[in-house]
């Protein structure tokens, strides 16, 4: 591995490479909302599912991709990913149906996690000093944060010019430059602990999750008192608990459970957990408001997403540095306090809020946020390891993003359904329509406006208010849970992150 440290920066810029393709992927498909509801037909819960199946696999598998790359090689893991990835993406541009499109979506979303955490591992390996580790946690950090925001850009451009499947296609000359330039200049590294792998943890946790959010996603429409809805939940605490039992009596556990006893592990962590959460919920959400509230185009509604791109790409890496020279203890916190107030100040604004003042005030604040805790939440949980951990936190910093990312979408989604569902058959009832046209209407924003359209001129006009004041609703409810959370959050991982000059200490005694 030394002899490959002199390209270590040319590693880096490989690496981000590969991250930012497998993140844009998590956002990419929030600008097509509106053209996949209206050509699939597929209701809220349907576009939650388009979105969260590429997030669920990707997230319940990073452990699996983890002990692999861990195992057989990180770069042998990647590269393998990267072809699997291209597969699957050709796949997911031909689908006909919702159903396609979500399978596909959920084995892009595996090759994934067999993508992602070995480009931390390796980013860990290769930069050895604690200085230039933080700046390259930072670059890994704002490619992934970029990627985020300009999947919304990215997608738009392409649905705007193209079809949807556009959107997947685009994947493929990304796999191959990272597949070649991957090939000739990173170094295979593997653990220096071979572990055996953990099937039944695998199983465990992978089903407790997905059980966990198909609860959420389909609540609205089940019914959170639903004997289904409940019984999806009591499975999922069933399922989660059995998988850290077992975990924490296996010498070899897929997730080391253990490590959340470090304090500072545990709060980098749940900062990362709750920065994601925040960000995919409001993407989700934004983007149909830019589209079916606003009016805009696909491309215009990516475009309007920039000012978060670009702030969150200046200021990544600028937060690394200062958690290096303040303490991850007080940018942490004071990012994801940011955020939380970024966010309740969205929930204030009306629909036709100037685009040129709190719209972009807002989102410029939100990233501010975001920047300041992910390359700094990250150092505070990979610096904290040993170098046998490095794998295991590589996994557990990447499941918490990923996790909290799909979290976002289903709760924010269905806290939107569950208030935007009710009012939009009440804003329908004076069209007297039959129920079965009501009820598609309240499936999604789509589905409302193109009821709408279909009303004379004059009961539409009459109407329109109350659509759109049903979509600002279930809007702002959904950013108040955000900014909630948020705050308590940040109280919470005050105390166990690290202060001034710590991540110093713990990066040289994890070496």
């Amino acid at each position: 591995m030394n002899t490959n440290h002199d390209r270590r920066w040319q590693i880096l810029a490989v690496l981000c490479l590969s991250v930012f393709l497998v993140v844009v992927d998590n956002t990419i498909v929030n600008v097509a909302i509106p053209s996949l509801s209206q050509n699939l037909h597929a209701s809220n819960s349907a576009l939650q599912w388009i979105v969260d199946g590429y997030s669920l696999p990707f997230a319940g598998l990073l452990l699996a991709g983890a002990a692999a790359s861990d195992r057989f090689g990180r770069k042998k893991t990647m590269q393998s990913g990267l072809v699997f990835f291209a597969l699957f993406s050709t796949l997911a541009a031909w689908s006909t149906s919702t159903s396609q499109l979500i399978s596909w979506r959920a084995l892009m979303g595996m090759a994934a996690a067999f993508i992602f955490p070995a480009t931390l591992s390796v980013l860990t390996v290769v930069f050895e000093d604690p200085a230039e580790r933080a700046k390259a946690f930072g670059f890994w950090g704002a490619t992934s944060g970029a990627a985020v925001a300009f999947g919304p850009i990215t997608g738009g451009a392409l649905i705007t010019h193209f079809w949807f499947g556009s959107i997947f296609l685009v994947n493929l000359p990304l796999c191959v430059i990272t597949l070649l330039f991957g090939h000739f200049i990173i170094p295979e590294s593997k653990s220096p602990q071979a572990h055996r792998f953990d099937l039944l943890g695998l199983v465990l946790g992978s089903s407790g999750l997905t059980t966990l959010l198909l609860a959420i996603i389909q609540g609205p429409s089940w019914g959170w008192k639903g004997h289904t809805t409940l019984l999806l939940f009591a499975a999922s605490a069933v399922l989660l608990v059995s998988f850290v039992l077992w975990e924490l009596r296996r010498n070899e556990p897929l997730l080391d459970v253990r490590l959340f006893k470090r304090p500072a592990f545990s709060a980098g962590a749940g900062s990362i957990a709750i920065s994601f959460f925040a960000l995919f919920g409001f993407i989700f959400l934004v983007t149909q408001y830019f589209q079916l509230v606003r009016g805009y185009s696909a491309l215009s509604s990516g475009v309007h997403t920039l000012p978060f791109a670009i702030v969150t790409g200046i200021f990544t890496p600028i937060g690394a540095s200062l958690a290096l020279k303040f303490g991850a203890r007080l940018i942490i916190s004071l990012g994801i306090a940011i955020e939380g107030t970024a966010i309740f100040w969205m929930g204030l604004l009306p629909a036709n809020s100037a685009y040129f003042g709190p719209v972009v005030g807002s989102m410029c604040m939100m990233a501010l946020g975001f920047a300041l805790i992910g390359a700094s939440s990250t150092a505070a949980i990979m610096t904290s390891l040993p170098p046998t951990q490095i794998g295991g936190g590589s996994a557990v910093n990447n499941v918490t993003r990923e996790l909290g990312g799909t979290l976002g979408v289903a709760v924010i989604g269905s806290v939107f359904s569950s208030t935007f569902g009710p009012q939009i058959i009440s804003a329908f009832k004076p069209a007297g329509l039959p129920a079965s046209v009501t009820t598609n209407a309240s499936s999604s924003m789509q589905q409302a406006v193109g009821t709408l359209h279909s009303l004379p001129a004059a009961v539409a006009q009459k109407i329109q208010p109350d659509v759109v004041s049903s979509f600002m609703n279930g809007f702002h409810h959904g950013c108040f849970v955000i900014a909630g959370i948020s705050y308590v959050v940040a109280l919470a991982v005050i105390r166990p992150l690290p202060g001034k000059g710590k991540l110093k200490e713990v990066s040289a005694s994890a070496h």
